[in-house]
């Protein structure tokens, strides 16, 4: 009985470190208004990079100042997607678009507002950085930034690319 009873714990366990976290269901709106469900990310079969930011955080502006510089190689080399969402209030949405044209980053960019997604993924502190792989299974979380932290983000991606 203890042998059966230590079998199943053992694959119990086995299962649970097997499973890696799917993108929860919560509605949002991109720039230009339109709602668009999380669970429901993807890039074709590609890893993609949810990036989570704030107007008013000066590192997650460098961060996403940093990745701009080399995102056009990136996907060129992975084909990777990065989507940032911004986790400003409501109040200070419309500060979002302006600030995304003046820094010319090429992003699909979304709107929490209400910190919904961010809440249900337990994001504490931004800037927050994730990677979901091609089958949308969460693969690699990241708070903060320092310069050139950008380079582990590609790496990550690149494992996930490789043949």
């Amino acid at each position: 009985m203890r042998k059966r009873l230590l079998t199943f714990i053992l694959l119990l366990m086995g299962i649970a470190l097997g499973m890696q976290a799917q993108l929860p269901k919560v509605a949002l709106k991109d720039l230009n208004g339109k709602t668009v469900m999380t669970d429901e990310l993807s890039n074709g079969g590609k890893p993609f990079i949810i990036d989570f930011f704030a107007t008013w955080c000066k590192p997650c502006n460098r961060e996403l100042d940093a990745i701009s510089e080399v995102y056009a190689d990136w996907q060129q080399e992975t084909g990777v997607k990065l989507i940032a969402v911004s986790i400003d209030q409501a109040q200070n949405v419309n500060k979002v678009k302006p600030l995304v044209d003046n820094h010319g980053w090429e992003y699909e960019v979304l709107l929490d507002p209400n910190g919904d997604f961010k809440r249900a993924l337990g994001v504490q502190m931004i800037p927050y950085v994730m990677i979901v792989d091609g089958k949308g299974k969460i693969v690699y979380k990241h708070n903060g930034y320092t310069d050139g932290a950008e380079t582990e983000l590609i790496e990550k991606v690149r494992e996930l690319v490789k043949p």
